[in-house]
């Protein structure tokens, strides 16, 4: 047994009760993956989001093995984020083996790693970073990882592979055409509608096998996040955060045509949030 192994039997079996997950390789995934490299040499720097971060006394790996974040870097605020909300998050995007999975902002490569044990060595796992150090940093973290690949580029781009599922880690103040592009029938899209500096929730939304302009949508919980580039927007993060206090469990569609009516929640520039559910039309 490796010195952290008891360690993190525990913490994945503790993350994952609390999120009352269904599917046990979230909490295998957890279990097998070590913290260790992707947090760097300690002492670390660990803390609740909104408060401050503390330092750890020493090296012990005990340490990384708490529902806290880490700081990569304390400067900029990027963390690898809290193990207990990704759990939930993961839990929520119900991955399968064999699927392809693109993943928006791998930081050192945690979460990377931990989706690439979800689908396994017949799956795939591309992640994007756009910080040239940290892309570096997670390439050589997931070396021996075959099912995935980083790329040092925008996670917001128009060449994105078609996926499965792609699995955000930096917030907006909107959807992402491209990745609603990218998505196949019946692909989920998991991102923070949270504009820096706004509370806001991590959403996910389906994509219809039969098309349309109107897809499911639902938040999984709330959500901070470092914000996303090229997904900011001055003007929608005071009525983001202005909707977060109305009935945000009660969304349940993406409208992508169509004049908002009685049932929005939140409209963006050529979209908008509905507490109305998606209407499936029966075949004739």
């Amino acid at each position: 047994m490796d010195g952290s192994e008891k360690y993190r039997s525990f913490f994945a079996k503790l993350i994952c009760t609390a999120a009352k997950l269904e599917d046990p390789r979230i909490e295998e995934a957890f279990r097998t993956v070590k913290r260790e490299p992707f947090a760097g040499p300690g002492p670390w720097w660990l803390h609740l989001g909104g408060h401050p971060a503390v330092q750890t006394p020493d090296d012990d790996p005990v340490f990384l093995y708490q529902d806290l974040l880490l700081a990569l870097d304390r400067e900029r605020e990027i963390n690898i984020g809290m193990p207990g909300a990704h759990a939930l998050w993961l839990g929520a995007c119900k991955i399968m083996p064999a699927e392809t999975v693109v993943q928006v902002g791998v930081g050192s490569g945690y979460y990377t790693a931990i989706l690439a044990h979800l689908v396994g060595a017949d799956g795939r796992v591309y992640g994007y970073e756009i910080d040239e150090v940290l892309a570096a940093r997670a390439r050589e973290n997931l070396r021996d990882v075959h099912q995935a690949e980083v790329r040092t580029q925008s996670g917001v781009a128009s060449n994105l592979p078609q996926a499965d599922l792609i699995y955000v880690c930096a917030g907006g103040a909107k959807p992402s055409r491209m990745w609603l592009d990218a998505l196949r029938p019946g692909g989920r899209l998991l991102f923070p509608l949270a504009p820096h500096g706004v509370l806001g929730g991590m959403l996910l939304i389906t994509r219809p096998d039969q098309g349309g302009s109107c897809w499911p949508a639902k938040f999984v919980s709330r959500a901070a996040f470092i914000g996303c580039v090229g997904l900011q927007d001055e003007e929608a993060g005071p009525r983001l955060k202005e909707a977060f206090s109305k009935n945000w469990g009660g969304v349940r569609s993406l409208r992508l045509d169509g004049s908002p009516d009685e049932s929005c929640w939140f409209a963006g520039d050529g979209w908008w949030l509905s507490t109305a559910e998606t209407v499936t039309t029966a075949p004739a």
